[in-house]
This record gives C-alpha cells, structure tokens and sequence, in this order.
C-alpha cells in the first residue's frame, strides 16, 4: 500500500499564516494594555473607597466610645438611641467594608495575571520587532574586483 505524500505548504498560505499570527499577537498586546489601564482605575478607585470606609469606621467607634462613657455617667435615653444608632451605622460600614475589601482582592488578583500576560506579549512584540529589523534589512552590494 502506498503512503499518502504529505501537504506541501505554499509559500501564500505560510505568510498569510504568519501574519495572521503577528497581528493576533498584535491585538492581545493592545487589549491587554487597555485590560491593565482599567482594572488599574478599579484599583485605584477601590483603595480609596477602602480609605473612606476605614476613616469613617474610625469616626463611629470613636462617638460610640464617648457615648457609651456619656451613657455610664448620665443613662440617658437620648445618648442610648445614640449608641444604638452608632452601632447600626457601624454594622453597616463593616459589611460594606467587607465586601470592598473582597472586591479589591479578586481585582489585585485578575491585575497580576493581566500584568504578567501584558509582560510577556510586550516581550514577545519586541523580539519580533528586532528579528523583523534583521530579516529586512537590504543585502549588501558587493564590488566587483579590479581586474589588475
């Protein structure tokens, strides 16, 4: 039985192919540094709300901290309603803080593996620069000797 012969591939199609790959290549780079600008704005948007959230937490320990002294030296009704308020409050910002707090871990962890992708194509983008450099580069004319 004879074998079948393999494909030979046409000179088109491995440039077409190629090509087709350099500017895949091309695209990931771009939509990887678009995906690493934003999720860098969400960072930074999420340290901040994380920055208000523990600043106001601070604030309504404090003011339950002083109500809850005011409470022992008075037993006031009105500085009770306060603490309770104040706690409300307080349960509130830590559940919020909570989820912030999640939200910024799962996007730190989504940047890095972005950032390590964005790394490598730029990488890759920047051999095949210098090898397309080399490649196409004009040959050098060579002299004829003089015929002494």
């Amino acid at each position: 039985m004879p074998k079948k012969s393999k494909k030979v591939v046409k000179s088109a199609s491995l440039v077409k192919t190629i090509d087709n790959a350099l500017a895949a290549l091309d695209a990931a780079n771009v939509n990887g540094a678009a995906a690493v600008a934003e999720l860098s704005k969400t960072a930074k948007k999420l340290t901040a709300e994380g920055k208000r959230l523990s600043k106001k937490r601070a604030t309504l320990s404090k003011r339950k901290r002083t109500a809850t002294a005011k409470l022992k030296k008075t037993g006031d009704a009105a500085v009770k309603k306060l603490i309770n308020t104040t706690e409300k409050e307080l349960n509130a910002v830590k559940k919020l803080a909570a989820k912030s707090s999640a939200a910024k871990s799962a996007n730190a962890e989504e940047l890095r593996g972005l950032k390590a992708q964005a790394k490598r194509s730029k990488a890759y983008m920047t051999v095949l620069a210098k090898a397309d450099k080399v490649l196409n580069k004009p040959k050098k004319k060579r002299r004829k000797k003089r015929a002494s």
